[in-house]
């Protein structure tokens, strides 16, 4: 646990540190990301902020699980490397059709679905041929095995929750926040279960996180942007399946999920009373803006409720 703590602590120093001059050079190529009509009128003035923040995440990480992680003895955790290249790389291309002055437009939700999907096919295969990770593990019961059936549970596991942490980043800190926390807990949860690579890698992500919530802080000074929203959540999906304690996913990232079904909710709604709106506006940190709650006030108790979810969660996976 000390050189998970240690991993996570360096991680985050290197984030701190490598975020000023990345933050300079995104300023100097006029990295800006325009708003949608779409969002509230408070998110106009966030127009010209800096995306593509998900490299000051990534790049610590895979600096600091170079070096700390033994990944040519446990090289299963190159599975949730891959995951964050692959769709860190899908993210950078859409986070390029959302800058200002650009004709061109990010990718559809259509097509983003379509291709995590491939992508989750491919690692639920690694997950139950490679790894040999075929269980679910619920509370007071106790282990059993799914065979064939994990591989649909994976699919639908990962691409969830990245698309609830993609959902989520809409406000200073918040997708940073929460899923810093929920990374603490799985690596609490790896720790406990003798994993301490997993353990070492989710702390170091959780490192990197809360370095980019230190530029992500309102006022923000750089935006996530899908190059770290995608990542996060396909990393943070195949770290929860790996330790086995994926039905507590909705436990432990309970902003993200609740996030991503406000929006399915509001769809589900709209069609179905032909108009009619369930929250004021869907994803639901924007019910709660149009409610009158600040940008603040929300996001701190959005990670008042994670971090609360998230104890609930590692105390559920210990009976």
């Amino acid at each position: 646990m000390i050189h998970a703590l240690i991993s996570g602590v360096a991680t985050f120093l290197i984030a701190v540190v490598l975020g000023r001059p990345i933050l300079l050079y995104l300023r100097a190529q006029k990295a800006g990301k325009s708003i949608s009509e779409y969002q509230p009128e408070s998110h106009q003035k966030k127009a010209g902020t800096p995306t593509f923040g998900g490299l000051m995440i990534w790049a610590p990480t895979l600096i600091v699980t170079a070096v700390a992680v033994d990944w040519w003895k446990h090289n299963s955790i190159l599975l949730p490397l891959a995951m964050i290249g692959v769709t860190g790389a899908a993210g950078f291309v859409d986070d390029l059709g959302t800058l200002q002055h650009r004709r061109q437009t990010g990718l559809s939700w259509r097509f983003k679905i379509g291709f995590l999907t491939l992508l989750a096919i491919g690692a639920a295969f690694v997950l139950y041929e490679r790894i040999g990770v075929q269980s679910i593990a619920i509370p007071w019961q106790g282990k059993y095995e799914l065979g064939i059936w994990y591989i649909p549970i994976a699919i639908g596991v990962i691409v969830g929750t990245t698309t609830g942490v993609a959902i989520t980043d809409g406000l200073d800190a918040l997708a940073g926040g929460t899923t810093l926390i929920a990374f603490i807990a799985y690596g609490i949860l790896g720790f406990i279960q003798g994993q301490q690579y997993v353990a070492t890698f989710a702390f170091i992500v959780a490192g990197a996180n809360l370095g980019f919530v230190w530029y992500n802080a309102h006022p923000a000074m750089v935006i996530m942007g899908d190059t770290g929203a995608l990542a996060l959540g396909s990393s943070l999906a195949v770290v929860a399946l790996m330790t086995g304690q994926w039905l507590l996913l909705p436990i432990i990232a309970i902003v993200p999920m609740a996030e991503m079904f406000s929006v399915i909710l509001q769809v589900a709604y709209f069609k179905a009373t032909k108009g009619q709106r369930l929250f004021r506006r869907a994803p639901i940190h924007h019910h709660f803006q149009l409610s009158g709650w600040s940008e603040t006030q929300i996001v701190q108790r959005f990670w008042l409720i994670g971090l609360l979810a998230a104890m609930i969660g590692v105390a559920l996976a210990l009976l």
